[in-house]
């Protein structure tokens, strides 16, 4: 587990005044600016966070230090974590996506099936990417306690009950 927390990127500029347009990856999406201040992946830029307003698929809002357009702009495609002590605690069999990332699976028999690559959720549920040396192309399998009754994030592995076929 990682001590920061991907909670959002940078769109690009919104406006003339040094607004940006912020897409929040929070389950409340709102909940962003609670996190404040939040810096880049290396740790070294740190940017207080406004929310201004709501607009299409995500917020206008001022970061602390950026105050035109210019600078708005320069920060396109930038990630913005937060300090997993800031983040809510998880309840029992919840995740974040980014503690499952990186972790081995493998089936009901102890046969190692690959590595979780991404953790994507196209509205229907999450599925978990996994890639692997004897997989011709990536699988996508279901995160659901069917599909996967185990996850042991302190040894690092899933353990999955996939669909006949799947792999």
């Amino acid at each position: 587990m990682t001590d920061q927390v991907c909670v959002g990127a940078i769109a690009g500029s919104y406006g003339v005044r040094g607004e940006v347009r912020l897409k929040s990856f929070c389950a409340e999406a709102e909940a962003i600016a609670d996190y404040s201040p939040l810096s880049d992946e290396s740790g070294q830029r740190s940017f207080t966070v406004t929310l201004t307003r709501p607009i299409k698929n995500g917020f206008a809002a001022r970061l602390g230090g950026i105050s035109t357009k210019e600078e708005a702009d320069a920060l396109k495609g930038l990630q913005l974590y937060a300090p997993r002590d800031r983040l809510p605690a998880t309840e029992d069999d919840e995740y974040y996506h980014a503690d499952l990332i990186g972790l081995t699976v493998y089936d009901t028999g102890g046969t190692e099936l690959g590595i979780v690559r991404s953790v994507m959720d196209h509205g229907a549920g999450d599925l978990l990417e996994i890639h692997g040396p004897a997989l011709k192309t990536t699988v996508l399998l279901p995160f659901t306690k069917a599909c996967v009754p185990t996850v042991d994030l302190a040894s690092g592995r899933i353990v999955a009950d996939p669909p006949e076929g799947l792999f």
